[in-house]
């Protein structure tokens, strides 16, 4: 049985009392007698914003991401400094992984969980790394959708909750780190994974489950939070006899593998009793004509009882959905008075680039959402409407001019249904990076992006897949154009924009917002900014030295305020690795780092120049495991190759958005997995 390993060989923490490095003892018995086991949380402490704690992964129950912490502000936020710089013993920094934890905070002490599942407990006075657990993941699995991450832990009643990707769902003891208990939610092999945090509700502990493009039927678990024992199953994809089970071809058994996974923390609503999440696309992705009809509950917005997981509502953001809109940014939950009513709201920003804005009591559009005609392509029974909020989308609907090599057709709408020939659409929305909630001004704040997508189906795909296999029906990928990023502000009385901006790289790392008026967004050249909530300029920025990819969390300890980060990098943004978490304050004497300074070497150096194990590593996430796209890379069958040494060349120094993989792999394995994908395109 694997167990956590204390870390007890000095390791190295940067102090800020000096500005050197100090050698430390970690994980000593008089360090780790500094965590105080946290109670059984109750519903009244869950939802309140949070201050002196960050309690659960969206800063409470409500998923708002909102700190009452006003002490940092527009006026001082310049004085920010790194406090300390806690390295995690190069954990989670090969090519196959990203860093996205938002860290939880509780009585001082910071818990954080990198890609590769491994855990961190560190103390926020000194930085010390009081215990850790080590998950050694099998390196043989292959049912990841899109990089090797975790989003984050569960904390509540003494023990920390882990979700990992071979399916497993872990209690740690959260004195020392060591396991309670486990259980083995699904099976990595059927293609389930967990990437979200796990929820601690109620003495519950809930989570779902990643996978729709590896032939699964998606599922929200929930399990006893002292025991481990398993209490209630959702499936997202409705089986016979239940209700939206009609959305599904009578013909053949294709919902066994509909897709719908959840891959982001539920919201709660503790009054109600009712759990919110969003769900994925149906299985398979692109290829609509062996799934006819809308394919419940997939793309929808779902509410069921916590206590017993009985379905309550539902809202489907897009029909019968062939371009991979899942909706995979968290719910959000607020009380908003609108047309002079209170209503109780539940809010998600689909990849379709919309804001659905629900009442959470009844799944009822509060602002209005009209079902729209749609372009139609009858070889993928698309759907004839989609529904459509009232507002204004983040950002741009349409393309204005083709891609070179592509036809344009429908202007590149966002709905453009397609075929076996690659077309184009505009795909402007909202990934996994959460957005945040300010209930004073009732604005949303969206870490969004800017693409434009081919997409071709597959004509022959098959009704009945084997499970835990590639499930997409067809191919996808980026268009050779660069991305952009939106920061888009929402006004949520109108679902129209308040402010937005254009950003020259991607926006993929979330939002927290302050009391003290700011927004905290990492940025993917390894800076952490603060931004003006009002109007979105920029007041303070840090370089970390990797990818800044993942949410900040702030807090106040000893009256004192601190901001809190991991700075890894991302497989899919492209950025410089790492494996850092960063505490900023008032008083901290640290200066910025350079650019992918530091950043540990690899382990993927260490391994064998084996050009197909190196490209499943490094590149299939983005470009498919036949070269063809997947989730955010170029079609690599359409790439006018020019020999080995131009291959070689833009996988060692990059290109576009394509990262530089020089310093993560040998010149050997640069060779090797360039001269595989020269036998890849050539098949």
């Amino acid at each position: 049985m694997k167990v956590a390993r204390w870390r007890v060989a000095a390791s190295i923490v940067l102090a800020a009392s000096t500005g050197l490095f100090v050698q430390t003892a970690f994980a000593q018995d008089q360090d780790r007698a500094r965590i105080s086991a946290a109670p059984a949380f109750d519903a009244a402490i869950l939802t309140t914003p949070p201050h002196t704690d960050w309690l659960t992964n969206g800063g409470d129950l409500f998923n708002r991401r909102y700190s009452t912490v006003d002490s940092i502000d527009r006026e001082n936020v310049g004085r920010l400094k790194g406090v300390w710089r806690t390295r995690l013993n190069g954990s989670g920094i090969g090519p196959r992984f990203s860093g996205e934890a938002q860290p939880i905070v509780h009585d001082g002490v910071v818990y954080v969980i990198t890609g590769a599942d491994d855990v961190f407990a560190i103390d926020v006075d000194s930085g010390a790394m009081l215990w850790s657990y080590e998950a050694h993941l099998d390196p043989s699995i292959n049912t990841v959708c899109c990089g090797w991450t975790s989003r984050g832990v569960g904390l509540g009643d003494g023990k920390v909750f882990v979700g990992q990707l071979d399916g497993k769902l872990l209690a740690l003891d959260q004195i020392n780190g060591a396991i309670v208990w486990s259980t083995q939610a699904e099976r990595w092999q059927d293609g389930y994974t967990i990437t979200s945090a796990p929820l601690y509700y109620d003495g519950l502990v809930i989570t779902g489950f990643a996978g729709a493009e590896f032939a699964t039927r998606g599922r929200v678990k929930a399990y006893d939070a002292e025991t481990g024992e398993h209490v209630w199953t959702f499936y997202t994809i409705p089986g016979p006899a239940e209700p939206g089970h009609h959305t599904w071809p009578s013909g053949n058994d294709v919902w066994r593998h509909g897709g719908g996974t959840v891959w982001q923390t539920p919201a709660v609503d503790p009054e109600l009793d009712l759990i919110y999440f969003s769900t994925g696309n149906p299985g398979p992705d692109l290829n609509g004509a062996v799934r006819g009809g809308d394919n419940l509950y997939t793309a929808s917005i779902v509410a069921v009882e916590a206590k017993t997981g009985r379905y309550r509502w539902h809202f489907q953001q897009v029909h019968h959905d062939l371009w991979d809109f899942d909706s995979s940014n968290p719910v959000v939950l607020f009380d908003i008075e609108i047309d002079g009513r209170p209503r109780r709201a539940v809010a998600e920003v689909s990849k379709t680039g919309w804001v659905y804005i629900l009442d959470r009591v009844t799944g009822e559009p509060l602002l209005g959402i009209e079902e729209t005609p749609v372009p139609q392509e009858p070889r993928q029974l698309s759907s004839p409407t989609q529904p459509i909020p009232i507002g204004e989308a983040i950002g741009p609907r349409t393309i204005d001019i083709p891609v070179e090599g592509y036809e344009l057709v429908h202007d590149g709408q966002i709905f453009t249904p397609f075929w076996t020939e690659p077309a184009l659409a505009r795909r402007v929305g909202a990934n996994w990076p959460p957005s945040a909630y300010d209930p004073r001004s009732q604005t949303l704040y969206v870490c969004a992006n800017e693409r434009t997508f081919f997409y071709s189906v597959d004509a022959d795909e098959t009704d009945d897949p084997t499970m835990g296999t590639r499930y997409m029906g067809g191919s996808f990928g980026a268009a050779e154009l660069p991305p952009f990023g939106l920061l888009v502000a929402m006004d949520m009385k109108t679902n129209r924009v308040v402010w937005r901006q254009r950003w020259a790289d991607r926006c993929f790392s979330g939002v927290t917002v302050t009391a003290g008026d700011l927004l905290f967004v990492g940025r993917n050249d390894g800076r952490l900014t603060a931004l003006d909530s009002s109007n979105g300029k920029r007041l303070w920025e840090f370089q970390t030295g990797a990818g800044m990819n993942a949410p900040a969390t702030v807090f106040e300890h000893r009256g004192e305020p601190y901001v809190v980060a991991l700075s890894a990098g991302n497989l899919f943004a492209g950025t410089p690795r790492g494996d850092s978490v960063w505490l900023f304050g008032l008083s901290g004497t640290l200066e910025p780092v350079g650019p992918g300074a530091d950043a540990p070497v690899s382990a993927a150096r260490a391994g064998d120049a084996d050009g197909s194990a190196l490209y499943a590593e490094a590149c299939s996430f983005c470009h498919g495991a036949d070269g063809a796209g997947a989730e955010n890379g170029a079609n690599l069958r359409v790439v006018d190759f020019t020999g080995l040494e131009a291959v070689s060349r833009v996988v060692r120094d990059g290109r576009n958005q394509m990262p530089a993989f020089g310093a993560m792999l040998t010149d050997d394995q640069v060779s090797a997995v360039s001269s595989y994908m020269l036998e890849l395109v050539a098949r």
